[in-house]
Order: structure tokens, then sequence, then C-alpha cells
């Protein structure tokens, strides 16, 4: 009995004692997975699997918690072998044990980072933009106000691609072929170069905010030389004075399927030349019928600055149709919230059940956008200054009223005067409405004083 324990301990002991190890014995094949310490460097050892693969690891005595430590050295190649594995220790231990341990305690939290998949960067990345923070106007709202957008392109098309992979895996060439497929319509939908451009700025921003210090979730970013998208060719859809009348009158027919309230939101685009989200969600505190304006706070606008847009006779005529008793003007279904940001390009497109405003008109397709594109043409062709239509539209405007250029840097800092610019949109708008009612046929309005419209209930 005591023959058969002396026989069996010094096997144990030889599998995983402590020899003088050399390169030899990290390329040696094994039939099971072993241990070899080294007797020249304590601490140090080699762990070989089955597949032949050598890896360095040392153990030490964490002093901060009293616990042994595994670090994590290299794996076995001619470039890395003993001598430099020992070398390694060497140089960790003259750091002393407190900050050796640190060390690998650091590497252990890069590991983990380095491990997350996509699914999670996406996720904790969607978390951060739409954190509220206080902006410029003293108001708290998401970090990125467009989260929603940028979190459904992450999960619409980087999520059941690249989801399940580990995020600091990911190369430019994955990147590279999940925008070719978008542009090819393989991943679900229509082909579009638009989707894929989406998805491109979508992921450069969630892979460098993933390789900030601090996260160091990847070494870098994937999406950097890609091979270059195809251009997108811009809507150039303009309404005919036959369209606009076709539409205006249209809009009014009792037997439309869709509500007036949507009807008279398309009127209005049209007449003020505001985008879908700046105009549905008017309030009544935000109509001034002193001086006939409407103030769009920076929130809804694109560009996020006030929008102090004058409203002709006919854009009054309008607003105090749709306004009615309630506090906003472009009311859903219960009148107490406005309506959504859809409803109109829902309205003129229709859907599964009912005939969009298009189809029942007879017009050539067309979206709440090229109402503003209709508006802007015809001013321009009236002969209107471009400056005063480009105000209009609440784009920055690069030239004067003589078409000399202004210095980009003018108006978006120097320049904060309101009052000018509202009696340059004022007479654009103004001739717009002339023109309109003419188009539609409906005789020219007297002078009337704006604060004598209704816009109280």
């Amino acid at each position: 009995m005591t023959d058969t324990t002396t026989t069996t301990q010094p096997a144990k002991r030889a599998r995983n004692s402590s020899v003088i190890l050399t390169d030899r014995m990290c390329e040696k094949r094994v039939a099971k997975r072993v241990k070899i310490y080294d007797r020249k460097c304590p601490g140090l050892y080699v762990s070989i699997t089955t597949a032949g693969v050598a890896t360095f690891s040392f153990k030490f005595t964490d002093p901060k918690t009293g616990k042994q430590r595994t670090g994590w050295l290299g794996v076995y190649s001619p470039t890395f072998a003993v001598e430099d594995a020992r070398s390694r220790v060497y140089g960790l231990r003259g750091t002393g044990a407190a900050a050796m341990a640190e060390t690998f305690r650091d590497r252990k939290v890069r590991q983990v980072k380095r491990g997350k998949t996509v699914d999670d960067i996406i996720e904790e990345r969607i978390g951060w933009i739409k954190t509220p923070v206080r902006k410029p106007d003293g108001e708290m709202r998401a970090r990125i106000e467009s989260w929603e957008n940028v979190a459904s392109h992450l999960r619409r098309f980087l999520s059941p691609r690249l989801g399940k992979k580990v995020a600091s895996e990911v190369t430019k060439h994955d990147i590279a072929t999940l925008s070719n497929d978008i542009v090819a319509g393989k991943l679900g939908g229509k082909a579009s170069v638009s989707n894929a451009r989406h998805m491109r700025r979508a992921a450069s921003g969630l892979f460098n905010w993933a390789a900030e210090a601090g996260r160091d979730y990847v070494s870098a970013s994937p999406c950097v030389n890609l091979p270059k998208l195809d251009d997108e060719h811009p809507r150039t859809r303009v309404l005919s004075e036959d369209e606009i009348r076709t539409l205006w009158h249209g809009l009014d027919r009792e037997d439309m399927p869709w509500d007036r309230k949507t009807r008279l939101a398309l009127k209005f685009a049209l007449t003020t030349m505001l985008r879908s989200g700046e105009l549905l969600p008017i309030h009544r505190d935000e109509l001034n019928a002193g001086n006939g304006t409407v103030d769009i706070p920076a929130r809804r606008v694109k560009r996020r600055r006030v929008i102090h847009q004058p409203l002709s006779d006919l854009a009054m005529e309008i607003i105090n149709e749709a306004m009615g008793n309630y506090a906003y003007a472009f009311t859903g279904r219960f009148g107490d919230a406005p309506l959504s940001r859809s409803s109109m390009h829902n309205a003129l497109r229709g859907n599964a059940k009912t005939k969009g405003i298009c189809e029942l008109l007879g017009l050539k397709p067309f979206t709440p956008h090229d109402l503003r594109r209709t508006a802007a043409t015809m001013c321009g062709e009236l002969g209107l200054p471009e400056s005063g239509i480009s105000l209009c539209l609440d784009h920055q405007s690069s030239k004067d009223e003589n078409g000399k250029p202004l210095p980009a840097i003018t108006n978006r800092v120097y320049n904060l005067a309101t009052r000018n610019r509202v009696a340059k949109k004022r007479a654009v708008l103004d001739a717009w409405a002339v023109e309109l009612r003419r188009i539609i046929g409906e005789p020219p309005v007297k002078a009337i004083d704006r604060s004598e419209l209704r816009l109280a209930a």
C-alpha cells in the first residue's frame, strides 16, 4: 500500500512540478492539458493544450487582498519564447507587488471590455445619447436629440448582422460588406444608398464612442477608409400651378377620408414653408397675434435655433380654423395632443385600408417636404430675393440682396438680429400668399389688422 502511494505521488508532482522551463517543452505535444512551472523564475508557468497552444502565465499574491492572482503574459511563439516570458515577469516584479497586481487588474478589466458584443455597446450607446443634458437654451433634452433615428439605424441595420459578434473583432470588411448588402437590398427592405449611408454614420459614431478613453471597448473604429458610396440624387419634385390648384381644392372636399386637421396642415406647410416637425406641434402660446408671427422653439428646429416665422393673411386664416378652441393648432383624434410627425406623409401616401390624397386626386406622388420646395421655387420665379427665400426656409443665406457672398461666420455667430430677418421673410411670404391666391383662383384680401384675427378661445 505504501509502495503504491510512493509510486503514484511523484507522477502527480512530475506533471505540474517545478523544472527549468525550455522552449522545447513548450513545443511538445500533450495528450491532456498540462501546466509546467519554471524553477528558474518562481510563479511563471506555461499551460499547454492538446491543440499544441502554449500560454505563459504568472502567479503572485495581491498585497491588497492577500489572495493569489494569475496574470496572463502571452502565447508562446518564436518571437515570445521562455526567456521573453521570464524578462516580462522580472520587469513586473521590479514595479512592486502592488503595481504588479494593479497591472493585471487593469488587464483583466480591458479583457472584459474587449469581450463586449456589438449589441452590448449598441444598447449602452443608445442609453448615453438619450440621456438628458442641459442645452444652450437652458432646457434639458437628450444628448443627441435625433437619438431615436440613430437607435433605429443601429438596431435595424447593424444589430441583425453583427450584433452577436465581439465588438473588438469587427473589421472594416464587415462594415463594407454590410453596406454593400444594404445597397443591394439584401438586408430586408428595398435597395437603398441612403440607408447604407445612415448605417455608416450611426456605426461610425458607435465605434468612435466605444474607442474613447475610459471605455476602450475597441482599439480603433473599423469605419475608416470604406469604399465610397454612390451619390444620392436630390429630390426635384415641384408641383405645377395646375397641381397646386387641384390639391388645394381637393383638400377642401367633404368626401376626403383623411381628417380635416391633417389637410389644413398640408395647406399650412405650402403657405409657410415650415417643416412638418416645426408646424404640427404649434401651441397657442407660440402664436403672436399682434405681429402675426409664430415662434418655433429651438428644440423643434433642425438647426436648433428659434424661428420667428411671419404668417401671411392666408396662413392666419388656415391656423385660425385649425386652432379652434384647442391648445394645439393641428390636433389628433382626441384634440389634446398634436398630430404625429408622419401624419401628413401618411395622408399623402395612403395605407393598406385607405387611398392616399395623391391617388385620390390623381396627382403624381409627392411628400410634405416637396411643398417647401414648391413654395421656394415659385417665389424664385416671382423674382423674390434669394436671401429672403433662404430665411423663410431657415437656411443660412450665403449672399446678400445684391448677390454678393457673405462670410460664413457672419450670420452664424455675429449677426443675431431678428427684426430685419422677420421683415425680409414677411415680404417673401406675403408675396407668396398673393401668388397662391391667384393660382387657386381666390381674390386677394384687403389689408387687415392682424391683431384682430382670432387666436384665442
